[in-house]
């Protein structure tokens, strides 16, 4: 067991409970995202499960540690504070791109079809902004409404595995993100049982062929995901509601900033 991955499970939970934001971007930034994808991919290999499992699981108790403690907190910042909590969250992406590309060492690696896949991810990303999404809570929920949730949960777990792509993003556009939160406060354990089976099956399948890009093709993975967590910029920017103080929004983004530069610095 490594129990730090508890306190990196606790960071990457609660970034995936704010739209647009991805767990897996802390774990880039922490430097074990590469072994997090190796890790998924070797619990269906007889001679790899058991150490995958050792990594994984304090990971994932972190993670769900997180969303019930956390689950409740940020909901009521994004309810009573929501301007100021989103630009901390902006903050904290911009201050980890300049970690991303380090990793790469953009200069050196970086040849003009990198930097257009670069922008293309971006584009893909920033677009996601402009798609109109139901947020309402569902209730008296249907046998095809636990199907649209068990899917929503397969889809999302792209986005938690791909940095940049945010599961709850993909819980907004899919019209199930109140509903998915809401679940995760109050203990629903259905629904959050029919979420997660979709999120493990999704999970499973993803993780392997991001592995073989990473082992096959890593500046071009790299430029992708650089792309994808700059693009979650605008996708954040864009929920920002009018009315929030700028001297507040100045502060919260600084102090993203610097907890960004403090995940740097524990990477090393």
């Amino acid at each position: 067991m490594e129990y730090k991955n508890l306190l990196r499970g606790i960071a990457m939970g609660v970034t995936d409970v704010v739209p647009g934001i991805s767990g897996s971007t802390i774990l880039m930034v922490l430097g074990v995202y590469e072994r997090f994808i190796a890790s998924l991919s070797g619990l269906t290999n007889p001679r790899e499960w058991k150490k995958s499992l050792g990594f994984l699981v304090p990971l994932g108790l972190g993670v769900v540690t997180a969303m019930i403690v956390f689950a409740r907190v940020i909901r009521w910042f994004l309810d009573h504070h929501q301007p100021v909590t989103l630009f901390f969250f902006i903050g904290l992406i911009v201050g980890i791109l300049p970690i991303l590309a380090g990793e790469i060492n953009i200069r050196r690696s970086f040849k003009p079809i990198h930097y257009v896949l670069l922008v293309i991810a971006f584009i893909c990303i920033a677009f996601t902004a402009l798609i109109p999404s139901e947020v309402d809570l569902m209730t008296n929920l249907s046998m095809g409404d636990y199907i649209l949730l068990f899917v929503s949960g397969w889809l999302a777990s792209a986005a938690l595995i791909l940095p940049g792509i945010s599961g709850a993003l993909v819980f907004l556009l899919l019209g199930v993100y109140t509903t998915v939160i809401h679940a995760i406060s109050e203990f629903q354990l259905l629904i959050i049982f029919v979420v997660g089976a979709g999120i493990a099956v999704g999970m499973l399948l993803t993780s392997k062929l991001v592995r073989y890009l990473f082992a096959n093709y890593t500046t071009y993975t790299y430029a992708v995901m650089i792309g994808l967590v700059a693009g979650s910029i605008v996708v954040i920017y864009s929920n920002v509601l009018p009315g929030g103080s700028v001297l507040g929004c100045t502060l919260t983004f600084l102090a993203g900033l610097v907890i960004a530069y403090l995940l740097g610095k524990v990477k090393k």
